[in-house]
């Protein structure tokens, strides 16, 4: 593939893709500084794998793969540095998030996905992407069985404390 063509495809895969990989920025990050930092990890990853596109699946489940993978090293790479930093990341995004109106219960499901295990957070933005259980398995690596046992498991938690937010009157 010449530079031309793996530019064009890049620029079409990230007009086309962007909300899935902004969605998976924002499950794997706690600040917007970091959030810019992963986006372009994975932007870069998406550049590189572009000559080993091979049409055996989905673009978006190429992008998919590509984005949740990269969140998981850089989320594994980062975690060393993020020990000493948290608090204070913390109350800058809550500084930062004070003039920007956001639906609440959004916010909430966000937070939520943030705390699942790198797995079932995978799944749950999968899922709320709309791909199958096939492609799901395929992207995380798990049975179609099992990414169903998990989708269950992950919607019964989320209710659940739903249900414990609207019985405390939050």
């Amino acid at each position: 593939m010449n530079d031309m063509n793996q530019t064009d495809l890049f620029k079409t895969w990230l007009s086309h893709y962007s909300s899935i990989l902004f969605k998976v920025v924002r499950v794997y990050t706690r600040s917007d500084m970091d959030g810019d930092d992963l986006f372009q990890e994975i932007a870069i990853q998406v550049w590189e794998s572009i000559p080993r596109f091979r049409n055996d699946c989905a673009e978006s489940t190429w992008i998919y793969r590509i984005a949740l993978n990269t969140a998981l090293t850089w989320t594994r790479n980062e975690q060393k540095h993020q020990r000493s930093i948290d608090s204070v990341g913390v109350e800058q995004r809550i500084l930062m998030e004070v003039n920007k109106p956001q639906d609440e219960r959004l916010t909430w499901l966000y937070t939520e996905i943030g705390r699942f295990d790198k797995v079932d957070r995978s799944i749950t933005l999968l899922l709320l992407d709309g791909f199958s259980y096939k492609e799901m398995a395929e992207i995380v690596g798990i049975s179609e069985s099992n990414v169903g046992v998990k989708i269950n498991r992950i919607k019964r938690s989320l209710i659940k404390k739903s249900e414990e937010l609207t019985n405390n009157g939050i």
